[in-house]
């Protein structure tokens, strides 16, 4: 009998990592209430405080002033635009809590050249109950030299005033190492980076 019990115990510790994986890496879904990719759910994207330099933009900001601002930093060399991507994660109805160890993240917007970074803390992913995260995104807007300021202004001044990534931007997450039904699923394992665009409408659009 307690063989029976050993050989089944270790048949479950076999199958629960596959488990886990069929749990969070499911077909791809786009369902009203956000996207799911992966069973990983982006539910909000959106980008709040730009800020150029010590400036806070505010959206009814004309763009000339920006311009001014820029032109008058030319001799600085480097101008940093800061802004805040805030993003909602969650997981899909009837989903069992699972514990992700942080993930990185890349954004790539049309005219700036792509920003990355990691997200250092532990996230508890509940269904029914969003994790709403902050990461800091920051580009220079001199990077393009006088011949790029006008583009590279109208895109700061377009993140504070529609509060929204522009069209053709993506976003890349790559999940850290998964926590959930008593077993942990190492990052890389099953666990794929998620990459999802923006349409014309803002609306998320999954990548291959």
């Amino acid at each position: 009998m307690s063989r029976l019990v050993f050989a089944r115990f270790r048949r479950w510790r076999l199958l629960a990592p596959l488990c886990l994986s069929a749990l969070l890496a499911g077909c791809l879904a786009l369902p009203q209430t956000g996207l799911f990719a992966f069973r990983l759910a982006v539910t909000s994207l959106g980008v709040e405080e730009v800020r150029i330099g010590p400036y806070a933009v505010d959206a009814r900001l004309d763009t000339s002033d920006i311009m001014s601002l820029a032109l008058s930093s030319l001799g600085a060399g480097s101008l940093p635009v800061q802004a805040t991507l805030a993003m909602g994660l969650g997981l899909p109805t009837g989903m069992p809590p699972v514990e992700m160890s942080g993930f990185r993240w890349s954004l790539d917007m049309p005219g700036v050249d792509p920003v990355s970074g990691q997200y250092e803390q532990d996230v508890t992913l509940t269904s029914g109950d969003d994790a709403n995260l902050r990461l800091p995104v920051a580009f220079d807007l001199l990077a393009g030299g006088r011949e790029g300021l006008g583009p590279m202004v109208e895109l700061a001044s377009q993140l504070a005033r529609q509060g929204e990534l522009p069209a053709g931007s993506e976003l890349a997450i790559t999940p850290g190492d998964l926590r959930g039904l008593g077993m942990t699923l190492p990052a890389g394992l099953l666990t794929p980076t998620i990459r999802l665009g923006v349409g014309e409408d803002g609306r998320l659009i999954p990548r291959g």
